[in-house]
């Protein structure tokens, strides 16, 4: 994938601000440092209020930055935090499988999501941990109904190990792309000018199976 990312020099085209929250220590930072640096480091400390890195990209010869924000799961920072759901395109509900209260609150997390961000914001479910099998405390089938319920995109990573990391930041931002590119060239048709960024609607996209599911080894995707 070395031509996927982009010149930093290069005229940027899209920005795409993508959320992470879950609770904390369910490894939204590790996931962000594994995309972002592909770094991980085993004495992270927990995230105090929110922080954000980017990422540049090139989807279909266009330069893409992501913008993700990384949002610190504690209770305390919840009031802080709201704020930074505003203009948030994408969004990642992460919960450690090994650790079912983290998935139980998902509900909770997924509302406060769509009280404050936009409607058709693309949101993914990621369970994280996934190398962790012998201490999976959340069926795949619990996390699968869950999404397909609240129409969520769906994947197990781990951070640790890289395992889909990338896949699931390239799936919810090829998302918010497709939705983007045909928003803003139907509305260039319409005045006859560039439209700027307008915000996107969560579509399902088929997998290699035309059936919307992408499979790997312990870590898959649905819609």
């Amino acid at each position: 994938m070395s031509n996927l990312y982009g010149d930093y020099n290069q005229k940027i085209d899209y920005v795409f601000k993508v959320v992470l929250i879950g609770d904390s220590a369910v490894g939204k930072t590790q996931l962000l440092a594994r995309f972002a640096r592909n770094e991980f480091s085993l004495d992270s400390k927990a995230t105090i209020g929110v922080e954000f890195q980017t990422k540049t990209l090139v989807l279909d010869q266009k330069t893409v930055k992501a913008q993700i924000w990384d949002t610190a799961g504690q209770e305390r920072y919840r009031a802080v935090t709201s704020a930074y759901y505003r203009g948030a395109v994408g969004a990642m509900l992460v919960y450690d499988m090994t650790k079912r209260q983290s998935f139980d609150h998902m509900a909770r997390w997924l509302e406060e999501l769509r009280g404050h961000a936009d409607k058709n914001i693309v949101i993914m479910l990621i369970g994280n941990k996934c190398d962790l099998g012998s201490l999976r405390a959340v069926p795949t089938e619990d996390a699968q109904e869950f999404a397909q319920r609240e129409n969520l995109f769906f994947m197990e990573t781990s951070a640790l190990e890289a395992t889909n990391v990338e896949t699931a930041f390239l799936m919810i931002l090829r998302e918010i792309y497709r939705i983007m590119s045909k928003r803003t060239l139907a509305a260039s048709d319409l005045d006859g000018g560039d439209s700027g960024l307008l915000k996107g609607t969560a579509i399902i996209v088929p997998g290699p199976d035309g059936d919307g599911s992408r499979k790997g080894g312990c870590c898959f995707s649905s819609t």
